[in-house]
Protein backbone atom coordinates (compact mmCIF):
# COMPACT_ATOMS: atom_id res chain seq x y z
CA UNK A 1 0.00 0.00 0.00
CA UNK A 2 1.18 3.17 -0.81
CA UNK A 3 0.23 6.81 0.51
CA UNK A 4 -2.37 8.34 -0.64
CA UNK A 5 -2.19 12.04 -1.94
CA UNK A 6 -4.28 14.77 -0.91
CA UNK A 7 -4.74 18.00 -1.69
CA UNK A 8 -3.26 20.85 -0.17
CA UNK A 9 -6.15 21.18 2.56
CA UNK A 10 -5.65 17.53 3.55
CA UNK A 11 -9.30 16.60 2.76
CA UNK A 12 -9.80 13.81 0.01
CA UNK A 13 -12.56 11.20 -1.34
CA UNK A 14 -10.04 9.00 -2.14
CA UNK A 15 -10.35 6.70 0.93
CA UNK A 16 -14.06 6.91 0.51
CA UNK A 17 -14.09 4.53 -2.63
CA UNK A 18 -14.18 1.22 -2.28
CA UNK A 19 -11.69 -0.88 -3.88
CA UNK A 20 -11.67 -4.79 -3.53
CA UNK A 21 -8.26 -5.09 -4.26
CA UNK A 22 -6.71 -3.48 -1.18
CA UNK A 23 -7.77 -1.97 2.38
CA UNK A 24 -8.83 1.74 1.94
CA UNK A 25 -5.68 4.31 3.36
CA UNK A 26 -6.90 5.01 7.71
CA UNK A 27 -3.75 7.26 7.79
CA UNK A 28 -2.96 9.82 4.68
CA UNK A 29 -0.41 11.71 3.51
CA UNK A 30 2.08 10.54 5.93
CA UNK A 31 4.96 7.91 5.07
CA UNK A 32 6.62 7.79 8.41
CA UNK A 33 5.81 7.32 12.26
CA UNK A 34 7.81 10.75 13.18
CA UNK A 35 5.57 12.91 11.00
CA UNK A 36 2.33 11.32 12.79
CA UNK A 37 3.87 11.87 16.05
CA UNK A 38 4.66 15.48 15.05
CA UNK A 39 1.11 16.19 12.99
CA UNK A 40 -0.62 14.58 16.57
CA UNK A 41 1.66 16.50 18.91
CA UNK A 42 1.89 19.93 16.93
CA UNK A 43 -1.34 21.95 18.73
CA UNK A 44 -0.32 20.56 21.72
CA UNK A 45 3.24 21.52 21.75
CA UNK A 46 2.65 24.91 20.50
CA UNK A 47 2.75 27.79 23.11
CA UNK A 48 -0.39 29.03 21.99
CA UNK A 49 -3.65 27.39 20.52
CA UNK A 50 -5.61 28.72 18.02
CA UNK A 51 -7.50 32.06 18.89
CA UNK A 52 -10.61 29.88 17.62
CA UNK A 53 -9.59 27.67 20.52
CA UNK A 54 -9.40 30.95 22.82
CA UNK A 55 -12.98 32.20 21.72
CA UNK A 56 -14.86 28.57 22.56
CA UNK A 57 -13.46 28.12 25.87
CA UNK A 58 -14.07 31.77 27.06
CA UNK A 59 -18.04 31.07 25.78
CA UNK A 60 -17.70 27.55 27.53
CA UNK A 61 -16.35 28.56 30.34
CA UNK A 62 -18.97 31.80 31.18
CA UNK A 63 -21.61 29.13 30.06
CA UNK A 64 -20.58 27.16 32.80
CA UNK A 65 -20.35 30.03 35.44
CA UNK A 66 -23.83 30.51 34.45
CA UNK A 67 -24.38 26.35 35.71
CA UNK A 68 -23.04 27.42 38.61
CA UNK A 69 -24.92 30.49 39.51
CA UNK A 70 -28.24 28.42 38.69
CA UNK A 71 -27.12 25.82 40.68
CA UNK A 72 -26.55 28.16 43.50
CA UNK A 73 -29.70 30.25 43.14
CA UNK A 74 -31.45 26.50 42.96
CA UNK A 75 -29.68 25.83 46.74
CA UNK A 76 -30.46 28.96 48.21
CA UNK A 77 -33.97 29.26 47.08
CA UNK A 78 -36.17 25.84 46.71
CA UNK A 79 -36.94 23.50 43.64
CA UNK A 80 -39.35 25.93 43.20
CA UNK A 81 -37.70 27.59 40.86
CA UNK A 82 -38.04 24.64 38.31
CA UNK A 83 -41.16 24.29 36.34
CA UNK A 84 -41.61 20.95 38.10
CA UNK A 85 -45.06 20.42 39.55
CA UNK A 86 -47.33 17.26 40.42
CA UNK A 87 -47.89 15.61 38.26
CA UNK A 88 -44.60 16.32 36.61
CA UNK A 89 -42.19 15.75 39.48
CA UNK A 90 -39.65 14.65 37.11
CA UNK A 91 -38.90 17.60 34.79
CA UNK A 92 -35.80 18.72 33.07
CA UNK A 93 -33.49 17.47 35.74
CA UNK A 94 -34.01 13.70 34.51
CA UNK A 95 -34.66 14.25 31.04
CA UNK A 96 -30.76 16.14 30.82
CA UNK A 97 -29.67 12.99 33.27
CA UNK A 98 -30.61 10.38 30.35
CA UNK A 99 -30.07 12.51 27.87
CA UNK A 100 -26.22 12.99 29.02
CA UNK A 101 -25.87 9.07 29.85
CA UNK A 102 -26.93 8.24 26.29
CA UNK A 103 -24.05 11.11 25.01
CA UNK A 104 -21.48 9.01 27.04
CA UNK A 105 -22.50 5.55 24.94
CA UNK A 106 -20.38 5.81 21.89
CA UNK A 107 -17.40 6.04 23.82
CA UNK A 108 -17.09 2.46 25.46
CA UNK A 109 -18.75 1.20 22.19
CA UNK A 110 -15.93 2.65 20.09
CA UNK A 111 -13.02 1.60 22.59
CA UNK A 112 -13.96 -1.65 23.60
CA UNK A 113 -16.75 -3.55 21.35
CA UNK A 114 -15.08 -1.93 18.07
CA UNK A 115 -12.00 -2.92 19.17
CA UNK A 116 -12.51 -6.43 20.15
CA UNK A 117 -14.22 -6.66 16.45
CA UNK A 118 -11.11 -5.37 15.72
CA UNK A 119 -12.21 -2.36 13.46
CA UNK A 120 -9.00 -0.68 12.60
CA UNK A 121 -10.71 2.39 12.18
CA UNK A 122 -11.85 3.62 15.74
CA UNK A 123 -8.15 4.50 15.94
CA UNK A 124 -8.61 8.01 14.73
CA UNK A 125 -11.70 8.73 16.60
CA UNK A 126 -11.77 6.35 20.20
CA UNK A 127 -9.54 8.57 22.30
CA UNK A 128 -11.73 11.88 22.16
CA UNK A 129 -14.66 9.90 22.27
CA UNK A 130 -13.52 8.28 25.51
CA UNK A 131 -12.86 11.61 26.92
CA UNK A 132 -16.60 12.40 25.79
CA UNK A 133 -17.81 9.54 27.32
CA UNK A 134 -16.50 10.70 30.72
CA UNK A 135 -17.14 14.29 30.47
CA UNK A 136 -20.76 13.41 29.99
CA UNK A 137 -21.25 10.94 32.45
CA UNK A 138 -20.49 14.05 35.05
CA UNK A 139 -22.53 15.77 33.60
CA UNK A 140 -25.27 13.85 33.36
CA UNK A 141 -24.60 12.91 37.37
CA UNK A 142 -25.16 16.45 38.42
CA UNK A 143 -28.58 16.39 37.69
CA UNK A 144 -29.98 13.74 39.65
CA UNK A 145 -27.32 15.09 42.96
CA UNK A 146 -29.52 18.74 42.79
CA UNK A 147 -32.90 17.02 41.78
CA UNK A 148 -32.88 15.50 44.94
CA UNK A 149 -33.95 18.98 46.63
CA UNK A 150 -31.67 18.95 49.59
CA UNK A 151 -28.62 18.26 48.06
CA UNK A 152 -26.67 18.29 51.67
CA UNK A 153 -28.41 15.09 51.79
CA UNK A 154 -26.67 13.57 48.30
CA UNK A 155 -24.83 11.36 50.83
CA UNK A 156 -28.08 9.26 51.45
CA UNK A 157 -27.90 7.87 48.06
CA UNK A 158 -24.79 5.71 48.65
CA UNK A 159 -25.06 2.44 51.16
CA UNK A 160 -23.03 4.26 53.73
CA UNK A 161 -23.62 3.69 57.97
CA UNK A 162 -24.83 6.84 59.08
CA UNK A 163 -25.86 7.69 62.53
CA UNK A 164 -29.87 7.48 61.90
CA UNK A 165 -28.89 4.01 60.78
CA UNK A 166 -30.40 4.90 57.50
CA UNK A 167 -30.26 2.99 54.09
CA UNK A 168 -31.17 3.25 50.38
CA UNK A 169 -33.91 1.30 49.01
CA UNK A 170 -32.07 -1.74 47.30
CA UNK A 171 -35.23 -2.41 45.30
CA UNK A 172 -35.15 0.98 43.71
CA UNK A 173 -33.96 1.38 40.40
CA UNK A 174 -33.03 4.93 40.62
CA UNK A 175 -30.51 3.35 43.01
CA UNK A 176 -29.31 1.03 40.59
CA UNK A 177 -28.27 4.26 38.45
CA UNK A 178 -26.01 4.91 41.19
CA UNK A 179 -24.28 1.42 40.96
CA UNK A 180 -24.76 1.35 37.12
CA UNK A 181 -23.36 4.94 36.12
CA UNK A 182 -20.83 4.83 38.91
CA UNK A 183 -19.71 1.71 37.43
CA UNK A 184 -19.62 2.82 33.67
CA UNK A 185 -18.04 5.97 35.19
CA UNK A 186 -14.80 4.03 37.16
CA UNK A 187 -14.33 1.73 33.86
CA UNK A 188 -14.54 4.02 30.93
CA UNK A 189 -12.17 6.40 32.73
CA UNK A 190 -9.62 3.43 33.70
CA UNK A 191 -9.96 2.44 30.04
CA UNK A 192 -9.49 6.18 28.81
CA UNK A 193 -6.35 6.30 31.47
CA UNK A 194 -4.87 3.50 30.73
CA UNK A 195 -4.79 3.68 26.63
CA UNK A 196 -3.13 7.07 27.12
CA UNK A 197 -0.23 5.88 28.45
CA UNK A 198 2.38 5.48 25.84
CA UNK A 199 0.99 8.41 24.71
CA UNK A 200 1.68 10.34 27.72
CA UNK A 201 4.59 9.10 28.00
CA UNK A 202 5.54 10.63 24.00
CA UNK A 203 4.75 13.89 25.44
CA UNK A 204 6.92 13.39 28.39
CA UNK A 205 10.03 12.59 26.48
CA UNK A 206 9.27 15.41 23.53
CA UNK A 207 8.29 18.16 26.53
CA UNK A 208 10.81 21.27 26.27
CA UNK A 209 9.83 22.41 30.48
CA UNK A 210 10.51 20.81 33.23
CA UNK A 211 7.06 21.33 34.35
CA UNK A 212 5.78 19.53 31.58
CA UNK A 213 8.13 16.81 31.73
CA UNK A 214 7.16 16.19 35.54
CA UNK A 215 3.50 16.25 34.88
CA UNK A 216 3.50 13.38 32.05
CA UNK A 217 6.28 11.46 33.53
CA UNK A 218 3.77 11.24 36.77
CA UNK A 219 0.71 10.28 34.77
CA UNK A 220 2.89 8.43 32.02
CA UNK A 221 3.68 6.02 35.24
CA UNK A 222 7.69 4.98 33.81
CA UNK A 223 6.64 3.66 30.67
CA UNK A 224 9.59 3.04 28.67
CA UNK A 225 7.77 0.97 25.63
CA UNK A 226 9.45 -2.03 26.74
CA UNK A 227 8.24 -5.38 25.58
CA UNK A 228 7.29 -6.10 28.91
CA UNK A 229 5.48 -2.93 29.21
CA UNK A 230 4.05 -3.41 25.88
CA UNK A 231 2.85 -6.74 26.60
CA UNK A 232 0.82 -5.67 29.85
CA UNK A 233 -0.47 -3.52 28.55
CA UNK A 234 -2.23 -4.81 25.52
CA UNK A 235 -3.54 -7.55 28.02
CA UNK A 236 -4.81 -5.07 30.65
CA UNK A 237 -6.89 -3.00 27.37
CA UNK A 238 -8.13 -6.27 26.45
CA UNK A 239 -9.17 -6.91 29.70
CA UNK A 240 -10.47 -3.49 30.41
CA UNK A 241 -12.53 -3.74 26.79
CA UNK A 242 -14.12 -6.79 27.53
CA UNK A 243 -15.26 -5.73 31.15
CA UNK A 244 -16.34 -2.72 29.16
CA UNK A 245 -18.57 -4.46 26.89
CA UNK A 246 -21.51 -5.73 29.12
CA UNK A 247 -21.43 -2.01 30.49
CA UNK A 248 -22.83 -0.58 27.24
CA UNK A 249 -25.69 -2.56 27.02
CA UNK A 250 -26.66 -2.46 31.30
CA UNK A 251 -26.28 0.86 32.22
CA UNK A 252 -28.71 2.59 29.62
CA UNK A 253 -30.90 -0.96 30.40
CA UNK A 254 -30.66 0.04 34.08
CA UNK A 255 -31.48 3.83 33.34
CA UNK A 256 -34.38 2.57 31.15
CA UNK A 257 -35.64 0.34 34.75
CA UNK A 258 -36.36 4.11 36.01
CA UNK A 259 -39.28 4.07 33.69
CA UNK A 260 -39.99 0.62 32.86
CA UNK A 261 -40.61 -0.86 36.36
CA UNK A 262 -43.22 1.99 36.85
CA UNK A 263 -46.87 1.34 36.44
CA UNK A 264 -47.19 4.42 34.21
CA UNK A 265 -48.74 3.86 30.78
CA UNK A 266 -46.68 4.68 27.95
CA UNK A 267 -43.48 3.49 30.87
CA UNK A 268 -44.60 -0.11 31.95
CA UNK A 269 -42.83 -2.10 28.92
CA UNK A 270 -40.50 -4.25 28.06
CA UNK A 271 -39.42 -3.03 25.19
CA UNK A 272 -37.81 0.01 26.91
CA UNK A 273 -34.09 -1.29 27.78
CA UNK A 274 -32.95 -2.60 23.94
CA UNK A 275 -35.21 0.69 22.82
CA UNK A 276 -32.47 2.91 25.22
CA UNK A 277 -29.17 1.06 24.64
CA UNK A 278 -29.88 1.92 20.52
CA UNK A 279 -31.05 5.77 21.17
CA UNK A 280 -27.87 6.11 23.36
CA UNK A 281 -25.37 4.49 20.89
CA UNK A 282 -27.40 6.53 18.21
CA UNK A 283 -26.78 9.74 20.28
CA UNK A 284 -23.39 9.06 21.61
CA UNK A 285 -22.15 8.96 17.66
CA UNK A 286 -24.11 12.14 17.03
CA UNK A 287 -22.02 13.68 19.75
CA UNK A 288 -18.77 12.08 18.55
CA UNK A 289 -19.88 13.37 14.64
CA UNK A 290 -20.30 16.83 15.95
CA UNK A 291 -17.08 17.15 18.11
CA UNK A 292 -15.28 15.36 15.12
CA UNK A 293 -15.78 17.75 12.23
CA UNK A 294 -14.81 20.94 14.35
CA UNK A 295 -11.84 19.47 15.46
CA UNK A 296 -10.09 18.21 12.51
CA UNK A 297 -10.43 20.91 11.13
CA UNK A 298 -9.28 23.00 14.02
CA UNK A 299 -6.38 20.89 14.72
CA UNK A 300 -5.50 20.36 11.60
CA UNK A 301 -6.58 16.03 11.80
CA UNK A 302 -7.90 15.56 8.31
CA UNK A 303 -4.90 13.32 7.00
CA UNK A 304 -6.03 11.30 10.20
CA UNK A 305 -9.98 11.73 10.99
CA UNK A 306 -10.64 11.27 7.16
CA UNK A 307 -14.09 11.21 5.57
CA UNK A 308 -13.88 7.32 5.57
CA UNK A 309 -13.99 7.62 9.56
CA UNK A 310 -16.51 10.14 9.09
CA UNK A 311 -18.78 7.90 6.47
CA UNK A 312 -18.37 4.70 8.66
CA UNK A 313 -20.04 7.48 11.36
CA UNK A 314 -22.90 7.41 9.59
CA UNK A 315 -23.48 4.30 8.85
CA UNK A 316 -23.62 3.48 12.11
CA UNK A 317 -25.92 6.27 12.67
CA UNK A 318 -28.24 5.33 9.90
CA UNK A 319 -28.56 1.82 11.44
CA UNK A 320 -28.78 2.69 14.96
CA UNK A 321 -31.48 5.61 13.71
CA UNK A 322 -33.53 2.56 12.05
CA UNK A 323 -33.49 0.85 15.17
CA UNK A 324 -35.09 3.84 17.12
CA UNK A 325 -37.53 4.51 14.70
CA UNK A 326 -38.53 0.66 14.56
CA UNK A 327 -39.31 0.99 18.17
CA UNK A 328 -41.38 4.12 17.90
CA UNK A 329 -43.31 1.95 15.79
CA UNK A 330 -43.59 -0.62 18.11
CA UNK A 331 -44.52 1.53 20.58
CA UNK A 332 -48.06 2.34 18.96
CA UNK A 333 -48.13 -1.44 17.48
CA UNK A 334 -48.26 -2.81 20.97
CA UNK A 335 -50.35 0.43 22.91
CA UNK A 336 -53.03 -1.28 20.10
CA UNK A 337 -52.51 -5.00 19.88
CA UNK A 338 -53.17 -5.22 24.01
CA UNK A 339 -56.48 -3.60 23.85
CA UNK A 340 -55.32 -1.48 27.22
CA UNK A 341 -57.12 1.67 26.75
CA UNK A 342 -54.57 4.02 29.07
CA UNK A 343 -51.63 2.81 26.91
CA UNK A 344 -53.46 3.73 22.79
CA UNK A 345 -54.48 6.83 25.15
CA UNK A 346 -51.07 7.66 25.93
CA UNK A 347 -49.30 7.42 22.56
CA UNK A 348 -52.37 8.98 21.01
CA UNK A 349 -52.48 11.99 22.97
CA UNK A 350 -48.34 11.89 22.71
CA UNK A 351 -48.59 12.32 18.59
CA UNK A 352 -51.93 14.48 18.76
CA UNK A 353 -52.18 16.05 22.30
CA UNK A 354 -50.51 19.32 23.93
CA UNK A 355 -47.06 17.62 23.50
CA UNK A 356 -47.36 16.83 20.06
CA UNK A 357 -44.96 19.34 18.94
CA UNK A 358 -42.11 17.92 21.00
CA UNK A 359 -43.22 14.62 19.66
CA UNK A 360 -42.83 15.54 15.91
CA UNK A 361 -39.33 17.33 16.25
CA UNK A 362 -38.60 13.84 17.84
CA UNK A 363 -39.79 11.58 15.23
CA UNK A 364 -38.21 14.42 12.66
CA UNK A 365 -34.92 14.29 13.72
CA UNK A 366 -34.44 10.56 14.62
CA UNK A 367 -36.44 8.94 11.82
CA UNK A 368 -36.28 10.90 9.44
CA UNK A 369 -33.31 13.17 9.01
CA UNK A 370 -31.10 10.10 9.53
CA UNK A 371 -32.47 8.46 6.40
CA UNK A 372 -30.14 10.93 3.85
CA UNK A 373 -27.32 9.03 4.91
CA UNK A 374 -28.95 6.32 2.30
CA UNK A 375 -26.65 8.26 -0.42
CA UNK A 376 -22.98 8.28 -0.52
CA UNK A 377 -22.78 12.13 -1.69
CA UNK A 378 -25.00 12.96 1.49
CA UNK A 379 -22.41 10.64 3.60
CA UNK A 380 -19.18 12.62 2.07
CA UNK A 381 -20.22 16.00 2.39
CA UNK A 382 -19.28 17.87 5.71
CA UNK A 383 -21.94 20.33 5.69
CA UNK A 384 -25.06 17.72 5.55
CA UNK A 385 -23.01 14.99 8.28
CA UNK A 386 -22.39 18.28 10.72
CA UNK A 387 -26.14 19.23 9.98
CA UNK A 388 -27.62 15.73 10.37
CA UNK A 389 -25.95 15.10 14.08
CA UNK A 390 -26.54 18.62 15.39
CA UNK A 391 -30.27 17.60 14.40
CA UNK A 392 -29.97 13.88 15.91
CA UNK A 393 -28.65 15.72 18.80
CA UNK A 394 -31.67 17.49 19.10
CA UNK A 395 -34.16 14.66 18.59
CA UNK A 396 -32.44 12.76 21.14
CA UNK A 397 -33.35 15.23 23.72
CA UNK A 398 -36.71 15.86 22.45
CA UNK A 399 -37.06 12.19 22.99
CA UNK A 400 -36.33 12.08 26.44
CA UNK A 401 -38.73 15.11 26.73
CA UNK A 402 -41.57 13.11 25.71
CA UNK A 403 -40.87 10.15 27.50
CA UNK A 404 -40.61 11.97 30.72
CA UNK A 405 -43.22 14.63 30.53
CA UNK A 406 -46.20 12.82 28.60
CA UNK A 407 -46.73 10.11 30.91
CA UNK A 408 -46.39 12.30 33.79
CA UNK A 409 -48.37 14.66 32.99
CA UNK A 410 -51.60 12.42 31.99
CA UNK A 411 -51.76 9.10 33.77
CA UNK A 412 -54.61 7.41 34.76
CA UNK A 413 -57.10 10.35 36.15
CA UNK A 414 -58.05 13.60 33.94
CA UNK A 415 -58.44 14.83 37.66
CA UNK A 416 -54.71 14.38 37.98
CA UNK A 417 -53.36 15.95 34.47
CA UNK A 418 -51.36 18.76 34.12
CA UNK A 419 -49.28 20.50 31.97
CA UNK A 420 -45.69 20.83 32.56
CA UNK A 421 -43.94 24.22 31.00
CA UNK A 422 -40.41 24.68 32.16
CA UNK A 423 -38.55 28.04 33.79
CA UNK A 424 -35.51 29.92 32.45
CA UNK A 425 -34.44 28.59 35.49
CA UNK A 426 -34.60 25.05 33.58
CA UNK A 427 -33.44 26.15 30.22
CA UNK A 428 -30.35 28.26 31.46
CA UNK A 429 -29.27 25.56 33.95
CA UNK A 430 -29.21 22.97 30.64
CA UNK A 431 -27.34 25.40 28.76
CA UNK A 432 -24.95 25.73 31.16
CA UNK A 433 -24.01 22.08 31.10
CA UNK A 434 -22.97 21.84 27.93
CA UNK A 435 -20.88 24.62 29.01
CA UNK A 436 -19.30 22.20 31.59
CA UNK A 437 -18.78 19.63 28.95
CA UNK A 438 -17.12 22.09 26.58
CA UNK A 439 -14.85 23.54 29.09
CA UNK A 440 -13.60 20.04 29.77
CA UNK A 441 -13.40 18.61 26.37
CA UNK A 442 -11.13 22.07 25.07
CA UNK A 443 -8.76 21.62 28.05
CA UNK A 444 -8.75 17.65 26.96
CA UNK A 445 -7.80 18.29 23.47
CA UNK A 446 -5.30 21.15 24.59
CA UNK A 447 -3.32 19.59 26.70
CA UNK A 448 -3.95 16.04 25.91
CA UNK A 449 -3.41 13.59 22.81
CA UNK A 450 -6.52 13.88 20.95
CA UNK A 451 -5.69 11.08 19.03
CA UNK A 452 -4.00 7.59 20.16
CA UNK A 453 -0.93 7.90 18.58
CA UNK A 454 -0.01 4.74 19.08
CA UNK A 455 -3.02 3.13 17.58
CA UNK A 456 -2.82 5.10 15.15
CA UNK A 457 0.64 4.24 14.02
CA UNK A 458 -0.38 0.68 14.71
CA UNK A 459 -2.89 0.88 11.35
CA UNK A 460 -0.41 2.46 9.04
CA UNK A 461 0.94 0.28 5.73
CA UNK A 462 4.21 0.78 8.07
CA UNK A 463 3.65 -1.25 11.12
CA UNK A 464 2.29 -4.14 8.93
CA UNK A 465 4.97 -6.53 9.98
CA UNK A 466 4.02 -8.96 6.51
CA UNK A 467 3.87 -5.45 4.29
CA UNK A 468 6.63 -3.52 5.33
CA UNK A 469 5.11 -0.84 4.45
CA UNK A 470 5.07 -1.89 0.31
CA UNK A 471 2.70 -0.88 -1.87
CA UNK A 472 -0.24 -3.97 -3.09
CA UNK A 473 1.83 -4.61 -6.37
CA UNK A 474 5.11 -5.17 -4.15
CA UNK A 475 3.49 -7.78 -1.31
CA UNK A 476 2.29 -9.40 -4.36
CA UNK A 477 5.34 -10.38 -5.70
CA UNK A 478 6.32 -7.06 -8.26
CA UNK A 479 9.55 -5.40 -7.70
CA UNK A 480 9.34 -1.60 -6.16
CA UNK A 481 10.17 -0.08 -9.92
CA UNK A 482 7.23 -2.55 -11.63
CA UNK A 483 4.96 -1.89 -9.18
CA UNK A 484 5.56 2.08 -9.75
CA UNK A 485 5.00 1.59 -13.00
CA UNK A 486 1.60 -0.72 -12.63
CA UNK A 487 0.15 2.12 -10.40
CA UNK A 488 1.35 4.99 -12.68
CA UNK A 489 -0.84 3.05 -14.89
CA UNK A 490 -3.86 3.46 -12.90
Amino acid sequence: MTTVPVNELGDTNVNTDEDPRQRAQLVLNHEDFGSVTDDILKANESSRAPKSWYFALAVSFCMMSLLGVMIGYLIFTGVGVWGNNNPVAWGYPIVNFVFWVGIGHAGTLISAILFLFRQKWRTAINRFAEAMTIFAVICAGTFPGIHIGRIWLAYWLFPIPNQMDMWPQFRSPLLWDVFAVGTYFTVSLLFWYLGMIPDLATMRDRATSKAKQIAYGIFSLGWRGSMRHWHRYERAYLLLAALATPLVLSVHSVVSFDFAVAQLPGWHTTIFPPYFVAGAIFSGFAMVMTLAIPARQLWGLKNFITKRHLENMCKIILLTGSMVGYAYSMEFFIAWYSGEIYESFTFINRAFGPYSWAYWIMVSCNVITPQIFWFKKARNSIAIMFTASLLVNVGMWFERFVIVVTSLANDFLPSSWGIYEPTWVDVLTFFGSFGLFMTFFLLFIRYLPILAIAEVKAVMPLADPHGHGHSYYEMEGETAESAKALEEDE
